[in-house]
């Protein structure tokens, strides 16, 4: 399917219209922006710039919010809008943005272990030099943009990873981040066969007029499409080098805006947070897409800002006041108004006609309900975190005292099923990712590798084990003869692979072959501690008892 033609073409597409509503929802939790959410669920915020919505909704009756065609949404704290004459003083706590941190963070916080089948690789310097390769893809940067995908993942539902490149820039292909929203899939028995990204370029004169850039990748091809309309629609296809930003591909494609990868499959990948997809059933197209952190997570979420804003209004509220009769003040002249010195001790009485009162000045202290709010905010973070799948131990929400790894993974099992759930995902894209990246260095860059090798990825493990436990179990093993120093090593590097291993092991044997036995300080039999290479005439020798080793005597042991 070639890109869209020349005309009032619907923009995004229809048909994705409600998954693209979600998303949208998800990044205004995720950003934290509270203007964002306002508007998102339709408070007064929404009609500021809508003179239609505005001369339909009077914004003085809030009764027709909470009872009319918004009332759905009005029912959300968010969605209720302001009382006139009251300042804006509703609080957000950015939990959502914590979700999706620390779901990035427990799948990369380490950089998973990458390594190549021998049996797959044609020759030993293939699979050396292919192996190098991969790791300069995952250095730094690479890591960086691999959890920075999975941050967004968690937050919107999934998230796209492309393979560019340029040689003005970098040595090597690298990894951009496509937001979900900033593309149309197509799906083939549930993978994806081609995708269309785009966005909105600079305004040019006219401010409203829309200019969008859609790229469409195939297996083997991209077709660029410049498109001016406006905010609801595609419009007219322009030539490329209509828009500044777009006139330095006139010179890398074809006829028809399309340009030749010379790879054989697609440079963009399709990485879900987690499925199944409960919430966009029955709409095409929308089947593989994932499931974000958030969704049915939205109302507590929103009934946490509720109760925090709570509690900050009964801060408010809770100040302390005096009020105090107006002959107690002190004018400052005419048309200067009264002042009253707080820190005065001395006051002169005035003879007044009603003078019972002999305490004028009194105080007002609102209870501040601390211990009510403290409790329903810490259950609604706990609900929060349960319902998007991880355990309140993952956020410091149980404390950080200082426990063996066996009960910090008690603690975070939770999320530690939820990791494990979302590899599952990971584990297929970035295997994918990383071939694609080989086929392009190999064609660009003529870089010597093998892009048909089998690739297998391992995680490491979330929580560390204890070193003293595992250091205790190994020792007890050896003890009674039932480990080998190969599965020693194995243990306590889990994330070594069989070549490491081997290394480890045969530097063990030579380091025990070099000391003699009974030598702790491995002084090679030279004294006490060590001291020369010569032994002495009187040094004791092997079979032979102190009081023997003395001044030619012959005592020798049998």
């Amino acid at each position: 399917m070639p890109l869209p033609p020349s005309g009032k073409t619907a923009w995004p597409p229809p048909q994705l219209a409600a998954p693209f509503a979600d998303m949208d929802t998800w990044h205004a939790w995720y950003s934290g922006d509270v203007d964002r959410l306002t508007q998102v669920y339709g408070g007064a915020g929404s009609l500021a710039g809508n003179s239609t919505a505005r001369s339909f909704f009077d914004l003085n009756k809030p009764s027709q919010y909470r009872g009319g065609l918004l009332g759905g949404l009005a029912r959300m704290f968010w969605g209720q809008p302001i009382t006139p004459g009251q300042p804006a003083s509703k609080l957000h706590i950015p939990m959502a943005g914590d979700i999706a941190e620390l779901s990035a963070n427990l799948l990369w916080a380490d950089i998973p272990a990458v390594t190549v089948d021998t049996d797959s690789a044609q020759t030993t310097s293939d699979m050396v030099a292919t192996t190098d390769q991969l790791h300069r893809y995952l250095d730094d940067k690479g890591h960086a943009k691999l959890r920075e995908a999975a941050e967004i993942g968690a937050a919107l539902g999934g998230v796209y990873l492309r393979a560019v490149w340029d040689r003005e820039v970098r040595p090597r292909p690298w990894l951009d981040v496509i937001y979900p929203d900033a593309a149309v899939p197509e799906w083939r028995w549930g993978e994806l066969s081609a995708v269309t990204l785009w966005r909105e370029l600079e305004q040019q004169h006219n401010a409203t007029q829309v200019w969008r850039l859609l790229e469409r990748h195939e297996p083997g091809t991209i077709e660029y499409g410049l498109y001016r309309g406006d905010a609801d629609t595609l419009g007219m296809l322009m030539a490329l080098d209509d828009h500044p930003e777009t006139k330095d591909l006139v010179g890398r494609v074809r006829d028809g805006g399309i340009q030749d990868t010379g790879v054989p499959r697609l440079l963009v990948t399709y990485v879900p947070n987690i499925a199944p997809n409960r919430l966009w059933r029955g709409i095409a197209g929308t089947e593989p897409l994932g499931r974000s952190d958030y969704a049915g997570v939205e109302p507590v979420m929103d009934a946490l800002d509720e109760a925090w804003t709570s509690w900050m209004r009964d801060l408010r509220l809770g100040k302390g006041r005096i009020m105090l009769p107006q002959s107690m003040l002190e004018t400052d002249g005419p048309g200067q108004g009264a002042t009253f010195d707080l820190d005065r001790e001395v006051f002169v009485g005035l003879t007044m006609i009603d003078d019972g009162d002999r305490n004028p000045i009194t105080a007002s202290q609102f209870a501040i309900r601390v211990d009510e709010h403290e409790r329903t905010t810490a259950a609604l973070r706990r609900q929060v975190l349960t319902s998007a799948g991880y355990s309140a131990q993952s956020l410091g929400e149980e404390g950080a005292v200082a426990v063996t790894a066996t009960e910090v993974a008690a603690r975070k099992e939770q999320s530690l099923t939820t990791r494990g759930q979302k590899i599952l995902y990971q584990r297929p894209a970035l295997i994918e990712v990383l071939q694609t990246l080989l086929l392009v260095d190999k064609k660009w860059f003529a870089a010597k590798v093998d892009p048909e090798v089998e690739l297998t990825v391992s995680w490491p493990q979330a929580v560390q084990p204890d070193q003293e436990a595992t250091a205790r179990s190994l020792s007890l093993l050896e003890t009674a003869g039932a480990i080998s120093t190969w599965m020693k090593v194995k243990t306590l590097r889990p994330e070594w692979d069989d070549e490491q291993v081997k290394e480890e092991v045969d530097r063990i044997r030579r380091d025990n072959a070099a000391a003699p036995a009974g030598d702790p300080f491995n002084s090679g039999g030279s004294g006490r501690f060590g001291g020369g290479s010569d032994p002495g005439p009187g040094a004791a020798q092997d079979g032979q008892s102190v009081e023997g080793a003395g001044g030619g005597s012959q005592g020798a042991a049998a």
